[in-house]
């Protein structure tokens, strides 16, 4: 799987199958997991906690979305996780990493 769309892109992608493993990072996630060595292959599950296992377990069976952000290495980022699908049955789930402004404006429209 090789979107040429986000291989460039200034946000991390990183896609798994449904049982978790790694199938697809663009430049950005490669950068950013650098120092894990080649993560694609490899399954993403023994690298989260239990809580994180048990919401990855619960994306891929509803098919749902997570979104939250977080504080890293002095950066503010956005997560966004959902499930990707193939004929309409749950093939394994996108996340995009992103970094946002701390005072990043909300619009209501």
């Amino acid at each position: 799987m090789t979107p040429e769309w986000a291989k460039e892109m200034n946000c991390a992608v990183t896609v798994c199958d449904k049982y978790g493993t790694i199938i697809y990072m663009n430049d950005k996630a490669k950068e950013t997991f650098a120092s894990h060595g080649d993560l694609i292959g490899k399954s993403l599950i023994p690298c989260h906690s239990e809580r994180s296992r048990t919401i990855i377990a619960d994306l891929l069976a509803s098919g749902g979305t997570n979104a939250y952000t977080i504080q890293k290495n002095g950066q503010k980022k956005m997560i966004y996780q959902t499930a990707w699908r193939e004929n309409g049955i749950v093939a394994g789930l996108v996340e995009i990493s992103m970094v946002i402004s701390e005072n990043m404006p909300h619009y209501i429209r």
